[in-house]
């Protein structure tokens, strides 16, 4: 199971601001030179930034459905759904929280109109980055777990599955979360011991059911 999942997050990121590198900074000015770059009509400053979030988008949206051209998809409609909104933008905000919001929002709103249409498919069979041990005999317990995990998170509401997938999934700090769902980091924190206090109580009642029938 997702180790972190059932972790308590002891440290809360007390001191998310000693993790910033020189790098995050530089990249932050670069993001922001660039935004205002593309406000003013210019279309290559805002490729350049579609370019260097494009890959992170996918693996965010690729969380959410097993559909790798539909991921693309849906990153494809979150950058011009970006760049149509670039004057919404509050410049002296973070894009790539701006733009992750934007792309869970896409995504969502594509499954609540697929669950609407009786299709459900939540989350990649297994994700990308499950790539299986070339020196292992049977990746499919691997595998097998991938998808009990997925399973389980159908089942947590949606505001506590999307900082669970963000937080712990993805492993965004505390703050880009609360960027992303436009809450306070209180609010996140709390919502991020729930999610993992109801994918714990969720997990265990799945694999009693499946010991039952085992046993059965």
């Amino acid at each position: 199971m997702l180790k972190t999942m059932t972790e308590p997050d002891a440290n809360f990121e007390s001191s998310e601001a000693d993790l910033e590198s020189d790098d995050s900074v530089m990249s932050q000015t670069t993001d922001a030179r660039l935004v205002e770059e593309a406000r003013r009509g210019d279309t290559d400053a805002f490729g350049q930034l579609a370019q260097r979030y494009e890959r992170r988008v996918i693996k965010v949206i690729r969380r959410f459905m097993a559909d790798q051209d539909l991921a693309m998809d849906l990153a494809q409609e979150t950058f011009l759904k970006a760049f149509d909104r670039l004057e919404q933008f509050d410049p002296s905000r973070r894009f790539g929280p701006w733009l992750f919001r934007i792309a869970v929002n896409t995504t969502y709103d594509y499954l609540r109109k697929v669950k609407r249409k009786g299709k459900w498919a939540l989350f990649s069979e297994a994700g990308e980055d499950h790539v299986p041990d070339p020196e292992s005999t049977d990746p499919r317990g691997e595998i097998d777990l991938s998808q009990e995990v997925q399973m389980v998170l159908v089942d947590i509401p949606e505001a506590y599955r999307t900082v669970l997938v963000l937080r712990d999934l993805e492993g965004f700090s505390t703050s880009e979360v609360a960027a992303v769902t436009e809450r306070s980091e209180a609010t996140i924190r709390w919502r991020l011991a729930e999610a993992r206090r109801m994918f714990k109580e969720a997990w265990e009642r799945r694999q009693r059911c499946i010991d039952e029938e085992n046993l059965g």
